[in-house]
Protein backbone atom coordinates (compact mmCIF):
# COMPACT_ATOMS: atom_id res chain seq x y z
CA UNK A 1 0.00 0.00 0.00
CA UNK A 2 2.80 2.28 0.94
CA UNK A 3 4.38 1.52 -2.35
CA UNK A 4 1.24 2.28 -4.62
CA UNK A 5 1.20 5.91 -2.50
CA UNK A 6 4.85 6.60 -3.38
CA UNK A 7 4.29 5.84 -7.02
CA UNK A 8 1.17 7.79 -7.57
CA UNK A 9 2.67 10.56 -5.23
CA UNK A 10 6.03 10.36 -7.92
CA UNK A 11 4.13 10.23 -10.70
CA UNK A 12 1.74 13.54 -9.87
CA UNK A 13 4.13 14.99 -9.19
CA UNK A 14 6.57 14.94 -12.06
CA UNK A 15 3.55 15.32 -14.39
CA UNK A 16 3.45 18.83 -13.05
CA UNK A 17 6.57 19.67 -14.05
CA UNK A 18 6.32 17.95 -17.58
CA UNK A 19 3.25 18.57 -19.06
CA UNK A 20 1.12 16.35 -21.07
CA UNK A 21 3.79 13.57 -21.47
CA UNK A 22 2.63 11.22 -18.73
CA UNK A 23 3.88 8.70 -20.71
CA UNK A 24 7.94 9.33 -21.19
CA UNK A 25 7.39 10.41 -17.27
CA UNK A 26 6.36 6.78 -16.67
CA UNK A 27 9.00 4.84 -18.70
CA UNK A 28 11.72 7.19 -17.18
CA UNK A 29 10.28 6.42 -13.34
CA UNK A 30 10.40 2.73 -15.06
CA UNK A 31 13.81 2.99 -16.13
CA UNK A 32 15.18 4.31 -12.24
CA UNK A 33 13.34 1.54 -10.56
CA UNK A 34 14.86 -1.18 -12.89
CA UNK A 35 18.26 0.14 -12.03
CA UNK A 36 19.32 1.77 -15.44
CA UNK A 37 20.96 4.42 -16.73
CA UNK A 38 18.22 6.91 -18.65
CA UNK A 39 18.93 8.61 -22.11
CA UNK A 40 16.60 11.15 -23.49
CA UNK A 41 16.94 12.39 -26.63
CA UNK A 42 15.44 15.38 -28.49
CA UNK A 43 15.63 18.67 -30.26
CA UNK A 44 16.63 21.32 -27.69
CA UNK A 45 14.09 23.36 -25.60
CA UNK A 46 11.32 20.80 -24.65
CA UNK A 47 12.53 19.94 -21.65
CA UNK A 48 14.79 16.72 -21.53
CA UNK A 49 17.29 18.76 -18.68
CA UNK A 50 14.06 20.03 -16.71
CA UNK A 51 13.20 16.55 -16.75
CA UNK A 52 16.33 15.44 -15.52
CA UNK A 53 16.05 17.92 -12.62
CA UNK A 54 12.92 16.87 -11.91
CA UNK A 55 13.78 12.91 -11.65
CA UNK A 56 16.36 13.47 -9.76
CA UNK A 57 15.08 15.54 -6.51
CA UNK A 58 11.64 13.53 -6.95
CA UNK A 59 14.02 10.38 -6.57
CA UNK A 60 15.44 12.00 -3.06
CA UNK A 61 19.06 11.47 -4.49
CA UNK A 62 22.28 13.64 -4.41
CA UNK A 63 23.28 14.57 -7.38
CA UNK A 64 25.84 16.90 -9.57
CA UNK A 65 25.04 18.57 -12.96
CA UNK A 66 27.90 18.34 -16.11
CA UNK A 67 27.42 20.22 -19.05
CA UNK A 68 29.44 18.30 -21.73
CA UNK A 69 31.41 20.26 -24.02
CA UNK A 70 34.06 19.97 -26.62
CA UNK A 71 36.83 20.92 -24.46
CA UNK A 72 35.90 18.59 -21.70
CA UNK A 73 38.06 16.29 -20.39
CA UNK A 74 37.88 12.81 -18.74
CA UNK A 75 39.75 14.35 -15.58
CA UNK A 76 36.80 16.92 -15.39
CA UNK A 77 33.99 13.66 -15.18
CA UNK A 78 36.10 10.83 -13.03
CA UNK A 79 38.84 13.85 -10.74
CA UNK A 80 41.89 14.03 -10.32
CA UNK A 81 45.36 13.48 -7.95
CA UNK A 82 46.64 17.05 -7.05
CA UNK A 83 50.53 17.30 -5.40
CA UNK A 84 49.61 19.17 -2.14
CA UNK A 85 52.68 20.10 -0.03
CA UNK A 86 50.70 19.64 3.18
CA UNK A 87 50.41 16.38 2.57
CA UNK A 88 53.76 15.59 1.39
CA UNK A 89 52.17 13.52 -1.49
CA UNK A 90 49.23 13.13 -4.03
CA UNK A 91 45.90 13.85 -3.03
CA UNK A 92 42.77 12.52 -5.07
CA UNK A 93 39.81 15.38 -5.73
CA UNK A 94 36.83 13.14 -6.95
CA UNK A 95 34.96 14.43 -9.96
CA UNK A 96 31.25 14.98 -10.30
CA UNK A 97 30.63 11.29 -11.26
CA UNK A 98 30.97 10.52 -7.50
CA UNK A 99 27.19 11.39 -7.12
CA UNK A 100 23.90 9.42 -6.97
CA UNK A 101 22.84 10.79 -9.88
CA UNK A 102 24.59 12.22 -12.14
CA UNK A 103 23.24 14.59 -15.00
CA UNK A 104 25.22 14.37 -17.92
CA UNK A 105 23.80 17.68 -20.23
CA UNK A 106 23.60 16.99 -23.97
CA UNK A 107 26.58 14.49 -23.06
CA UNK A 108 26.85 13.80 -27.35
CA UNK A 109 28.74 17.38 -27.29
CA UNK A 110 31.77 16.20 -25.86
CA UNK A 111 34.43 13.48 -27.42
CA UNK A 112 34.62 10.52 -27.53
CA UNK A 113 37.21 10.09 -25.53
CA UNK A 114 35.27 11.88 -22.16
CA UNK A 115 32.40 10.13 -23.25
CA UNK A 116 34.21 6.85 -22.64
CA UNK A 117 35.16 8.28 -19.18
CA UNK A 118 31.64 6.65 -18.22
CA UNK A 119 31.81 3.55 -19.78
CA UNK A 120 33.33 1.79 -16.35
CA UNK A 121 31.37 4.06 -14.15
CA UNK A 122 27.98 2.87 -15.48
CA UNK A 123 28.83 -0.84 -15.94
CA UNK A 124 30.74 -1.47 -12.85
CA UNK A 125 29.59 1.24 -10.31
CA UNK A 126 33.03 2.21 -10.26
CA UNK A 127 36.25 4.09 -11.59
CA UNK A 128 40.22 3.57 -12.05
CA UNK A 129 42.05 7.18 -11.40
CA UNK A 130 45.70 6.47 -12.06
CA UNK A 131 45.65 2.52 -11.28
CA UNK A 132 43.17 3.08 -8.23
CA UNK A 133 39.67 1.77 -8.51
CA UNK A 134 37.39 3.73 -6.10
CA UNK A 135 33.69 2.92 -6.26
CA UNK A 136 30.74 5.08 -6.54
CA UNK A 137 28.31 6.05 -4.67
CA UNK A 138 24.73 3.73 -3.71
CA UNK A 139 23.22 3.76 -5.72
CA UNK A 140 24.32 5.50 -9.07
CA UNK A 141 22.20 6.63 -11.85
CA UNK A 142 22.98 8.60 -14.95
CA UNK A 143 20.61 10.41 -16.77
CA UNK A 144 21.92 11.85 -19.86
CA UNK A 145 20.60 13.80 -22.28
CA UNK A 146 21.35 13.78 -26.17
CA UNK A 147 20.54 16.61 -29.03
CA UNK A 148 20.11 14.83 -32.69
CA UNK A 149 23.13 13.51 -34.44
CA UNK A 150 22.15 16.00 -37.13
CA UNK A 151 23.29 18.81 -34.88
CA UNK A 152 26.59 21.10 -35.24
CA UNK A 153 29.29 19.83 -32.90
CA UNK A 154 27.73 16.52 -31.69
CA UNK A 155 29.44 13.44 -31.92
CA UNK A 156 27.70 9.89 -32.34
CA UNK A 157 27.98 7.68 -29.21
CA UNK A 158 29.54 4.93 -29.95
CA UNK A 159 27.77 1.35 -29.77
CA UNK A 160 29.80 0.56 -26.27
CA UNK A 161 28.51 3.82 -24.96
CA UNK A 162 24.72 3.29 -26.02
CA UNK A 163 24.48 -0.38 -24.79
CA UNK A 164 24.72 1.05 -21.02
CA UNK A 165 21.53 2.56 -21.32
CA UNK A 166 18.86 0.95 -19.98
CA UNK A 167 16.43 2.92 -21.77
CA UNK A 168 15.97 6.03 -24.51
CA UNK A 169 13.01 8.50 -24.55
CA UNK A 170 12.46 11.15 -26.50
CA UNK A 171 9.73 13.69 -25.70
CA UNK A 172 8.54 15.63 -28.62
CA UNK A 173 6.87 18.36 -29.05
CA UNK A 174 4.26 19.64 -26.63
CA UNK A 175 0.49 19.34 -27.90
CA UNK A 176 -1.65 22.70 -28.04
CA UNK A 177 -3.20 22.76 -24.24
CA UNK A 178 -0.30 21.49 -23.03
CA UNK A 179 2.07 23.83 -24.66
CA UNK A 180 -0.76 26.82 -23.54
CA UNK A 181 -0.06 25.52 -19.83
CA UNK A 182 3.82 25.90 -20.08
CA UNK A 183 2.76 29.33 -21.85
CA UNK A 184 0.43 30.66 -18.94
CA UNK A 185 1.59 29.22 -16.38
CA UNK A 186 5.09 28.81 -13.50
CA UNK A 187 8.82 28.49 -15.15
CA UNK A 188 9.24 24.84 -15.25
CA UNK A 189 12.90 25.99 -13.45
CA UNK A 190 11.56 27.16 -10.71
CA UNK A 191 8.84 24.29 -9.99
CA UNK A 192 11.91 21.97 -10.17
CA UNK A 193 13.52 24.34 -7.24
CA UNK A 194 10.95 24.23 -5.28
CA UNK A 195 10.18 20.29 -5.81
CA UNK A 196 10.27 17.98 -2.25
CA UNK A 197 11.86 14.48 -1.97
CA UNK A 198 9.17 11.52 -2.73
CA UNK A 199 11.68 8.96 -1.91
CA UNK A 200 14.62 8.19 0.38
CA UNK A 201 17.15 5.88 -0.20
CA UNK A 202 16.04 3.29 1.82
CA UNK A 203 12.46 3.87 -0.05
CA UNK A 204 14.28 3.34 -3.39
CA UNK A 205 16.11 0.46 -2.49
CA UNK A 206 12.70 -1.27 -1.32
CA UNK A 207 10.94 -0.55 -4.38
CA UNK A 208 13.55 -2.09 -6.54
CA UNK A 209 13.34 -5.42 -4.83
CA UNK A 210 9.99 -5.31 -5.36
CA UNK A 211 10.06 -4.66 -9.15
CA UNK A 212 12.84 -7.38 -8.76
CA UNK A 213 10.71 -9.87 -7.34
CA UNK A 214 7.96 -9.30 -9.86
CA UNK A 215 7.35 -12.97 -11.93
CA UNK A 216 7.90 -13.56 -15.19
CA UNK A 217 6.25 -16.84 -16.11
CA UNK A 218 7.96 -18.74 -18.80
CA UNK A 219 5.27 -18.12 -21.93
CA UNK A 220 6.25 -14.75 -21.46
CA UNK A 221 10.11 -15.38 -21.71
CA UNK A 222 9.43 -17.44 -24.31
CA UNK A 223 7.71 -14.13 -26.44
CA UNK A 224 10.77 -12.01 -25.41
CA UNK A 225 13.35 -14.90 -26.93
CA UNK A 226 11.12 -15.31 -30.09
CA UNK A 227 11.83 -11.06 -30.31
CA UNK A 228 15.34 -11.13 -29.48
CA UNK A 229 15.89 -14.01 -31.90
CA UNK A 230 14.10 -12.11 -34.52
CA UNK A 231 15.80 -9.41 -34.48
CA UNK A 232 19.37 -11.93 -34.79
CA UNK A 233 17.81 -13.60 -38.35
CA UNK A 234 18.87 -10.39 -40.22
CA UNK A 235 15.63 -9.75 -41.84
CA UNK A 236 15.00 -6.77 -39.38
CA UNK A 237 18.90 -5.25 -38.51
CA UNK A 238 22.28 -5.51 -39.20
CA UNK A 239 22.85 -7.61 -36.07
CA UNK A 240 20.89 -8.38 -32.86
CA UNK A 241 20.29 -8.07 -29.78
CA UNK A 242 22.81 -9.24 -26.91
CA UNK A 243 21.84 -11.16 -23.93
CA UNK A 244 22.30 -7.74 -21.67
CA UNK A 245 19.84 -5.99 -23.82
CA UNK A 246 17.43 -9.12 -23.87
CA UNK A 247 18.40 -8.42 -19.51
CA UNK A 248 17.46 -4.96 -19.95
CA UNK A 249 13.74 -5.57 -21.52
CA UNK A 250 12.87 -8.28 -18.65
CA UNK A 251 14.11 -5.96 -16.24
CA UNK A 252 11.86 -2.79 -17.79
CA UNK A 253 9.15 -5.14 -18.00
CA UNK A 254 9.30 -6.09 -14.53
CA UNK A 255 9.32 -2.01 -13.67
CA UNK A 256 6.18 -1.44 -16.19
CA UNK A 257 4.10 -4.40 -14.40
CA UNK A 258 4.82 -2.98 -11.51
CA UNK A 259 3.93 0.47 -12.15
CA UNK A 260 0.83 -0.63 -13.70
CA UNK A 261 -0.09 -2.27 -9.42
CA UNK A 262 0.79 -6.12 -11.10
CA UNK A 263 3.26 -8.31 -9.57
CA UNK A 264 3.62 -10.54 -12.51
CA UNK A 265 4.56 -9.40 -15.77
CA UNK A 266 2.71 -9.83 -18.98
CA UNK A 267 2.99 -9.88 -22.94
CA UNK A 268 1.76 -6.51 -23.26
CA UNK A 269 4.44 -5.16 -20.85
CA UNK A 270 7.46 -6.84 -22.82
CA UNK A 271 5.95 -5.16 -26.21
CA UNK A 272 5.36 -1.99 -24.11
CA UNK A 273 8.86 -1.82 -23.08
CA UNK A 274 11.06 -2.89 -26.51
CA UNK A 275 10.89 -0.12 -28.47
CA UNK A 276 12.35 2.17 -25.99
CA UNK A 277 14.94 -0.55 -24.47
CA UNK A 278 16.17 -1.57 -27.57
CA UNK A 279 15.96 0.60 -30.61
CA UNK A 280 19.05 2.75 -29.81
CA UNK A 281 21.11 -0.53 -29.82
CA UNK A 282 20.07 -1.71 -33.24
CA UNK A 283 20.84 -0.64 -36.66
CA UNK A 284 17.64 -1.33 -38.93
CA UNK A 285 18.82 -3.49 -42.14
CA UNK A 286 19.60 -0.90 -45.38
CA UNK A 287 16.66 -1.73 -47.12
CA UNK A 288 14.54 -0.83 -44.02
CA UNK A 289 13.51 2.70 -45.24
CA UNK A 290 12.61 3.45 -41.89
CA UNK A 291 14.39 3.85 -38.52
CA UNK A 292 15.26 1.50 -35.56
CA UNK A 293 12.51 3.04 -33.29
CA UNK A 294 9.79 2.65 -36.13
CA UNK A 295 11.94 -1.02 -36.97
CA UNK A 296 11.28 -2.25 -33.32
CA UNK A 297 7.81 -0.96 -33.57
CA UNK A 298 7.20 -3.18 -36.88
CA UNK A 299 8.85 -6.49 -35.22
CA UNK A 300 6.57 -6.45 -32.02
CA UNK A 301 3.92 -6.34 -34.58
CA UNK A 302 4.95 -9.42 -36.75
CA UNK A 303 5.26 -11.65 -33.59
CA UNK A 304 2.64 -12.94 -32.48
CA UNK A 305 1.87 -12.77 -28.71
CA UNK A 306 1.69 -16.11 -26.60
Amino acid sequence: MLADTKIRQLLNQLNTVIVGKSAQVSDCVACLLAGGHLLIEDVPGVGKTTLAHALSRAFGLQFSRVQFTADLMPSDLVGVSVYERGHEGFVFHPGPVFAQVLLADEINRASPKTQSALLEAMEEKQVTVEGETRALPEPFFVIATQNPHDQLGTYALPESQLDRFHMRISLGYPDRAAERELLRGEDRRHMVDGLAPVLSVEQLASLQQQVAAVHTAEPVIDYLQDLVAATRSGRWFAQGLSPRAALAVVRAAKAQAFLSGRDYVAPDDIAAILPQTTAHRLIPVADAGRGSLEQVRALVEATPLP
